[in-house]
């Protein structure tokens, strides 16, 4: 097997680090790059076999500027990048606090055009072969509970379905993951229906086993769920929390 090198962004998240522990065992070079680098510190510690395969990178999604030196400062220029950067407010919130909704709008769409942008244009990595961005089912339609967060999601899922267009012809793969809800610490707290719940590792597989299709949704349920919001009419979608 080739050994390659994967990119991940946003890597403290549950399902990047749950990611960055399937890649390093499949023998891949990662560099884990996040604003939480103590926390994959601590990861690489909990997993010394893995120490001389994990790199750990300071990365903020929301500092634009930064973007291109951080990229040109990589120790390789990545096979397979992972976009897994995410944050939440809750509607209610967002829809009183213009910031919040402003710093999911930075993390999950602006910051991922900007760094991608760079990846995605450097013609001088022939080694480029795949891009996975990590999504949500929120983003499938708009729902009164949480019309924020899911547009966010929704610009990062149609900007990747452009980019995948964009790269074809230089044969570079482009996924999306589109996610039901995830135990994690990102929904700790949130009155969620247990029966739905993925664990982390159950979504880092979809990510490290991404095929060629566009649209990947982890789990047989969410595959339903995904259908039917897809192509529901519009008076039921409004019936819907």
């Amino acid at each position: 097997m080739q050994r390659k090198t994967v990119l991940l962004l946003g890597a403290n998240s549950d399902v990047a680090k749950a990611a960055i522990l399937r890649y390093a065992a499949k023998g891949h070079q990662v560099i884990a790059a996040s604003r939480s680098t103590d926390a994959l510190y601590a990861l690489v510690d909990q997993h010394p076999s893995f120490k001389d395969r994990v790199t750990v990178l300071y990365f903020d999604a929301a500092d634009f500027d930064s973007h291109a030196g951080f990229y040109e400062q990589l120790p390789q220029k990545p096979h397979i990048v992972v976009y897994a950067a995410g944050y939440l407010r809750n509607n209610e919130e967002a829809l009183l606090d213009f910031p919040g909704s402003f710093r999911m709008m930075q993390v999950h769409y602006a910051g991922a055009v900007s760094i991608l942008n760079i990846i995605a244009m450097d013609r001088e990595n022939a080694r480029l072969e795949r891009i996975v961005g990590l999504s949500s089912l929120s983003g499938v339609r708009g729902r009164k509970s949480n019309f924020i967060y899911g547009s966010t999601k929704s610009a990062f899922t149609q900007y990747l379905a452009g980019l995948r267009q964009y790269l074809f012809g230089r044969r570079i793969t482009v996924n999306v993951i589109v996610a039901g809800y995830i135990r994690s610490k990102m929904t700790a707290g949130l009155d969620l229906p247990e029966s739905l719940m993925l664990e982390p590792d159950f979504i880092a597989k979809a990510v490290v086993e991404a095929g060629n299709g566009f649209v990947i949704v982890p789990g047989f349920k969410w595959k339903i769920i995904y259908t039917a919001l897809k192509w529901m009419p519009e008076r039921l979608v409004a019936k819907l929390p």
